[in-house]
């Protein structure tokens, strides 16, 4: 059951230890205001699963998108079980390239949004980045995980869990931040 719903025990304990985190409000900047909000920007660490998967997903209902990787190369391919796992979710995952951190062009109305605290951490140290808003994107998950886990090289079962989380998350995005929905 834990390889499945949270990927490893390590997983479990990190998502356990994030609802803490971000009640004492260690997990991010202050909350943007929505309105002032154009672009939403996914980051998590290699782009080729999670953030990656995310941009597919939120560009296809409407939304002005992008993503990046904290430690990637940039243009390296999606994680072959991260396409297959986009596909069953009828996303296509297949053209997607990585996008290194030091490659993203931040724009005014950007709004990052990371699958883990300590990715919230690595954005407000890094001098580009700090200013811009900058939440976790499982604060939109039903129910609320604001831990996402890394299904990179995981089971296979969870990449499908991981990624179905991230799908589900996208209609609230839609909801929550019109001034980013495409024209």
């Amino acid at each position: 059951m834990i390889k499945s719903r949270f990927g490893t025990f390590r997983g479990l304990v990190r998502l356990a230890l994030s609802y803490p985190q971000m009640l004492l409000g260690r997990s991010a900047a202050p909350a943007p205001d929505a309105a002032q909000v154009r672009r939403l920007v996914f980051v998590c660490q290699g782009n080729i699963c999670r953030s990656a998967f995310a941009d597919v997903a939120a560009r296809r209902a409407g939304l002005n998108v992008a993503s990046f990787g904290l430690s990637t190369t940039s243009g390296r391919g999606a994680h072959p079980p991260a396409i297959l796992a986009a596909q069953a979710l009828g996303h296509d995952l297949s053209a997607h390239r990585a996008i290194d951190m030091q490659d993203y062009e931040p724009q005014e109305g950007d709004l990052l949004l990371a699958m883990e605290v300590r990715q919230l951490h690595r954005l407000a140290a890094d001098p580009r980045l700090k200013d811009l808003p900058r939440m976790l994107l499982g604060r939109w998950t039903r129910p609320m995980l604001p831990h996402l886990h890394d299904p990179y090289r995981l089971d296979d079962r969870y990449m499908a869990t991981c990624l179905t989380r991230i799908d589900r998350a996208v209609p609230a995005l839609v909801r929550a931040f019109p001034g980013a929905r495409l024209s």
